[in-house]
């Protein structure tokens, strides 16, 4: 059966988390990574994240979304049988394109360093490493900071 990209939905939680847990190099925290937070990313961005089904199966996902200025890709991952197949780059088309229609002109990303695989997959998607800038964040709540 052919692979079909739709809008991610809350009832998409528990298939997207157990994708990302299964994803080496993917980084996920207890709050942001929460049935709440991940709603609340949802309800922020619900034209911009999206899912590649195949049959049913949540096999990738995307979660995407703007400031107002700037687009931000969170947490792309496909599952590991599924690699190779392009699911990746249509589900990373579908985020660029809603960006393009909400008119956000620049997305940004951070991909861990020794993500090798994600890191390539970036690249070869046309997502450009920046070593001209220094990535800070503070941390405003107590949470794991790790799943």
């Amino acid at each position: 059966m052919a692979i079909s990209i739709r809008l991610l939905t809350l009832e998409d939680y528990n298939d997207a988390m157990n994708l990302w847990e299964n994803c080496k190099g993917m980084g996920l925290n207890d709050l942001d990574d929460s049935p709440k937070g991940f709603a609340r990313f949802l309800q922020r961005n619900p034209e911009s994240c999206f899912a590649a089904m195949d049959d049913g199966l949540l096999v990738g996902c995307i979660l995407s979304g703007h400031d107002g200025r700037r687009g931000h890709i969170y947490h792309a991952a496909v599952l590991s049988n599924y690699r190779g197949r392009g699911i990746g780059t249509r589900l990373v088309n579908a985020a660029v394109a809603a960006m393009r229609e909400l008119g956000i002109k620049k997305i940004a990303l951070v991909a861990f360093k020794s993500n090798e695989e994600g890191n390539r997959f970036w690249e070869k998607n046309g997502f450009s490493v920046r070593d001209d800038l220094v990535y800070r964040n503070m941390t405003l709540s107590d949470f794991d900071g790790s799943r």
